[in-house]
């Protein structure tokens, strides 16, 4: 394994069997996977990346960003290098904590003229790329989202289809056809080299690590500021593991509230006006759908209070750091 040397001192572990230059590829794929502490999670994605149809004819690289693991994450990358299961295989190391410093590092480094960003608790579909890539043939698209749907947990068991929701992971299902949409998920995302070069790489400010959370929905909206088209397929499907450390109101109360203070950062809403009306129409609702017993719509207003109540802690306090996602 060969040591990358960054401009500001960094020393970063490399390995590839692309040839040495580093000149883009051309018409080439970059998958970059930001990881912290999943390694288990982190075996899974490369597995079935490892079983996936590659784009065809389009050259593949797997751009994977240590972001200051404690847990088998180092030993983990050590053994994939080794084994030589990827075309390219390229291993970062970002002691900067957060998702977004990870990113940005990849981004950096890629040589595909479409990126991919994939979370480390999916797994992937065999045909996942190859249906992201299709997705821009003919479409106007400069950004791709592709579908996410419940994986399985620890012990192998599937998600209750009745309670989605109380899984609180980031689904993603826009329907069965590909269609325009507004914004990018973070955890099955795909955008081309036109865009990161026009708006830029992503707010270290937001994310896992930083604020928690809309790092993924600030650049989404530079990206449609700089007149991009974003598309969804449905066929390009990542599976959310299910942790069941993120289930039932307790997390979704906290994660809810933490994307209202992240999306204090970027977004300046009025708060007589806009805000604190919403917050006390949905006070309202609130309580009407726990009197009428509508679980669902009671658990989902609860969420949409705490984002009230988080965006307006954050205008007047900054949020602190905090990985999660």
């Amino acid at each position: 394994m060969s040591e990358e040397t960054f401009e500001d001192g960094r020393t970063s572990p490399v390995s590839t069997r692309w040839p040495s230059n580093e000149t883009r590829m051309t018409n080439g794929v970059s998958v970059i996977i930001p990881t912290r502490d999943r390694a288990r999670g982190l075996k899974r994605l490369l597995d079935s990346l490892h079983c996936s149809v590659a784009p065809d004819s389009m050259p593949l690289e797997i751009v994977v960003v240590n972001n200051g693991s404690t847990d088998e994450t180092a030993c983990l990358l050590k053994r994939e290098a080794a084994a030589r299961r990827f075309d390219a295989l390229v291993v970062l190391q970002q002691p900067i904590p957060g998702k977004s410093h990870a990113i940005n590092l990849a981004l950096s480094i890629a040589r595909g003229e479409i990126l991919t960003v994939l979370d480390d608790d999916v797994s992937v579909h065999p045909d996942c790329l190859a249906k992201l890539v299709e997705a821009y043939d003919g479409n106007g698209f400069s950004a791709v989202q592709g579908r996410v749907l419940a994986g399985r947990d620890p012990d192998g068991q599937s998600a209750d289809a009745g309670r989605l929701y109380e899984y609180n992971i980031p689904l993603v299902d826009h329907g069965v056809e590909i269609r325009s949409i507004r914004g990018l998920t973070g955890t099955n995302m795909s955008f081309k080299r036109e865009v990161l070069e026009r708006v830029g790489s992503f707010d270290v400010r937001l994310g896992p690590g930083a604020s928690g959370f809309s790092e993924d929905s600030e650049f989404s909206r530079r990206v449609r500021r700089a007149g991009f088209k974003i598309g969804y397929t449905p066929h390009a499907i990542a599976y959310h593991e299910l942790n069941p450390a993120r289930y039932g109101r307790g997390y979704h109360r906290d994660a809810q509230y933490r994307k209202g203070l992240s999306r204090s950062l970027y977004v300046d809403e009025s708060l007589p006006r806009r805000v604190l009306p919403r917050l006390w129409g949905n006070c309202q609702r609130y309580c009407m759908y726990r009197i009428l017993g509508n679980r669902e719509r009671a658990y989902r207003t609860e969420g949409r209070i705490l984002k009230a109540c988080g965006y307006v802690m954050g205008k007047w306090r900054p949020p602190g750091p905090r990985y999660s996602s």
